[in-house]
């Protein structure tokens, strides 16, 4: 059965600088950032007909871009699965700013839809854009007779929020399961609903150790 893998883009300059980087375009991958798009590529070799598509952030372009050329495909653009909008934190690395925004992912977890960064995103936002988009991919390529796999380049925080979501996944494993680099999940549509199978090098999805959510 096709199966939806949520890949997160290479290494960014803002990365590197653990800078809160989040408004459209956003930094551009670094060389290593590059490299990691393309060894995702060569380490993920198709084996079928498959899609490819990445959010309108400069980095998840830029790293499907790369994939592509490895699989001699076209990646397409779509709107709505760039990552969370931090508002008033946007640029900043300094350890306030990244507590503040744990504070509100933690809450996100726990069940409060609405709580948001001043000039930020809630999560029934980010849910509103992103969600709809995977379900239609799904519907259009993950059920039917001709099926096929569709990877997704996106960004950290914003995939491990749907992927709890779609697939009923622990609030603390979600949390505190940081998703490196051209990590991906790796889950399954049977029509209903959705099947965790993987989350990055994970296949036991209990709480693990907290780290670095944004990108």
């Amino acid at each position: 059965m096709a199966r939806l893998y949520l890949v997160r883009h290479g290494e960014t300059t803002a990365n590197v600088m653990q800078q809160l980087d989040t408004a459209l375009p956003g930094a551009n991958l670094t060389d290593f950032g590059a490299r990691q798009g393309v060894r995702f590529g060569l380490e993920n070799p198709l084996t079928g007909p498959a899609v490819l598509v990445n959010s309108v952030a400069g980095r998840a372009q830029q790293t499907a871009g790369l994939i592509a050329s490895v699989w001699e495909t076209d990646p397409q653009t779509v709107e709505g699965i760039h990552e969370v909008q931090v508002g008033d934190l946007e640029g900043r690395s300094d350890r306030d700013a990244h507590l503040q925004f744990r504070d509100v992912v933690h809450r996100w977890h726990h069940g409060e839809l609405d709580a948001r960064v001043p000039g930020g995103e809630s999560l029934e936002m980010i849910r509103a854009r992103y969600i709809p988009v995977l379900h239609d991919l799904a519907l259009t390529h993950l059920t039917g007779d001709e099926q096929r796999d569709v990877y997704v380049v996106s960004h950290g925080a914003a995939i491990r929020l749907a992927a709890a979501h779609l697939a009923n996944v622990d609030p603390e494993f979600a949390m505190k399961s940081h998703l490196r680099n051209t990590d991906s999940v790796e889950l399954e549509f049977d029509g209903n609903g959705w099947t965790l199978h993987r989350w990055g090098r994970l296949t036991d999805f209990t709480p693990g150790v907290d780290d670095e959510p944004m990108g």
